[in-house]
């Protein structure tokens, strides 16, 4: 019987409750318990897949091509486990499903409402694959009081009172700011957040509070009181020097064990931490430095790039060093008067990472070729790849190479896919489909070349799997020009009709991916294409 934890937050958002949800899983995973996490998201849109970076940031994508929160990378990055589509579900979709039903006659001839379509239907995605998991951790974006929030509010206490006493609990992320002026932690806002909630008839266990100074035993008194908690279950929750300092600070507190208690689990065993000590070890304790460029297109939101963030973070921890990213625009490097030069050189590393349109592209291209004249380790991800392969085909002798996602070209070197082979079959897309959910989507196999770069950075594998999100591919027609230039083909689709990695063997360090390996990488087993080219980036610092 899996046991259901419900995550709410309060007051404000961006106090952290994905980050709380997957640290509590890994806490209950370091005990020895099976945890899945899932995340409901309000709004309307059916998933964030056609949302802008600078709302939502980046679009994490899951093996089964599903496109969802960015809070889904954390839960898999902190657990370990493969998140899937059933874990991440919005209003949009749940309203789609719903109408479909109707439109169908399926709910012969009834009056579609709320209360019980909605919030059933919320339950039934809440209940579903349960599997052999112990626990389900179940996050509920926004902040309570939110209109677009209610339905799963109430589909929470619903579930509260069906479901058997010890197996549910609810967990209430709120802030208790520090008001300056009067030298004081202030409580209230708490007590009204948690009075919001009691109000839609869910009584939170435990509360998590987010502060920027120690809570003292009297203001943890306080809020008990006024909340009708006990004072154990008032964990403070301070700023931390690193995310991965989250879970070992959440244990020291006493998250982990008085969630269970609230279960009435008391002969829980001691939890295994020392994965997390050896993390913290490495990032604490680094033992050296690279500065790496990541030329990218929505560097004024760092949680567009949240994976790839965390993966060049993941990469230094396998290297024991700490990773500097110098965040860059492209769109600088398209004026006349740019110096890219006096950008890129104090580099050890440039990264040119995935995105859409246009806007930024020449700024790209640019980065590409300095990194590849001046011998800097260069990482090509999903655009950044293609980017590299119409650099080496302008430099191999087609002049007007470009992309057909920028415009009408002669030289098509980077075009629409228009179809390609999954485990469903053969997919077909046309440039007037819909937008959402119609890219290729999730893992697919790539094989090595055997004598390649690329394949001794996977450790010799023949094959390896990896999750994509892109809808223009490379032009095979144009593979003798970008080697005139030394640019290989070194993966392929298994159909061999797919590139799927670039390299250049006269470089140090130079590959192109056209999947995203950010979204693989955790900190306690770093993707070996960020291992690699931090190592790169290491080498780099010491020859200059």
């Amino acid at each position: 019987m899996a046991r259901y934890i419900f995550i709410t937050g309060g007051v404000v958002s961006s106090l952290g409750k994905g980050l709380m949800a997957a640290s509590l899983g890994a806490l209950l995973q370091a005990r020895g318990y099976k945890v899945r996490i899932r995340k409901f998201d309000p709004y309307l849109n059916v998933d964030p897949g056609t949302m802008s970076p600078y709302q939502h940031g980046e679009v994490y994508v899951t093996d089964d091509g599903a496109e969802t929160d960015l809070d889904l990378g954390h839960y898999e990055r902190f657990t370990g486990v493969s998140a899937h589509q059933g874990d991440n579900i919005t209003s949009g979709r749940v309203y789609r499903d719903i109408i479909a039903k109707e439109r169908r006659g399926d709910y012969l001839g009834a009056t579609v409402q709320v209360i019980p379509h909605v919030t059933d239907a919320i339950k039934q995605f809440a209940l579903a694959d349960q599997g052999d998991h112990d626990f389900i951790l179940c996050e509920i974006g926004g902040t309570v009081g939110d209109i677009e929030s209610l339905p799963f509010m109430e589909a929470i206490r619903q579930l509260r009172n069906e479901l058997e006493p010890l197996q549910t609990l609810s967990v209430h992320v709120t802030l208790v700011p520090y008001i300056s002026a009067a030298g004081e932690l202030k409580t209230k806002p708490t007590q009204h957040s948690v009075r919001e909630l009691a109000s839609l008839g869910i009584k939170p266990d435990v509360l998590l509070c987010r502060a920027e100074h120690p809570i003292p035993d009297g203001e943890r008194r306080k809020i008990a009181q006024f909340c009708n908690v006990r004072q154990e279950a008032v964990i403070p929750a301070l700023d931390a020097s690193s995310i991965y300092a989250v879970p070992l600070q959440y244990h020291a507190e006493g998250l982990d064990t008085e969630v269970l208690r609230a279960f009435g689990i008391t002969d829980a065993p001691e939890p295994d931490l020392s994965r997390w000590y050896d993390i913290l070890d490495r990032y604490e304790n680094a033992e050296g430095e690279v500065t790496i460029g990541v030329v990218g297109k929505y560097v004024g939101l760092p949680d567009a790039y949240k994976s790839l963030n965390e993966a060049l973070v993941h990469g230094g921890m396998a290297n024991r060093v700490r990773v500097n990213i110098k965040w860059i625009d492209a769109e600088i490097f398209e004026q006349p008067e740019a110096d890219i030069a006096a950008q890129l050189e104090p580099m050890h590393g440039i990264l040119v990472p995935g995105g859409f349109g246009v806007r930024g592209s020449e700024g790209k291209i640019a980065s590409v070729r300095f990194a590849k004249e001046r011998k800097v380790p260069f990482l090509g991800i999903c655009l950044g790849m293609q980017m590299a392969c119409i650099e080496g085909a302008r430099a191999g002798g087609v002049e007007g190479a470009n992309s057909t996602e920028f415009g009408e070209t002669a030289e098509p070197v980077v075009g629409i896919i228009t179809e390609w082979m999954s485990k469903e079959g053969l997919q077909t897309r046309g440039a007037d489909t819909d937008l959402g959910g119609t890219m290729r989507l999730g893992a697919y196999e790539a094989k090595l070349d055997g004598n390649s770069h690329v394949s001794s950075i996977y450790g010799g594998a023949a094959s390896i799997s990896e999750r994509h999100r892109h809808r223009y591919e490379v032009n095979l027609k144009y593979q003798d020009a970008l080697e005139r230039d030394g640019l290989i083909f070194s993966g392929m689709s298994p159909d061999g009709l797919l590139p799927e990695i670039v390299e250049r063997p006269d470089h140090p360090w130079f590959v192109g991916v056209q999947f995203h390996p950010e979204l693989k990488s955790k900190p306690f087993d770093p993707h070996p294409l960020f291992a690699g080219f931090v190592s790169a980036a290491l080498q780099q610092a010491r020859l200059v």
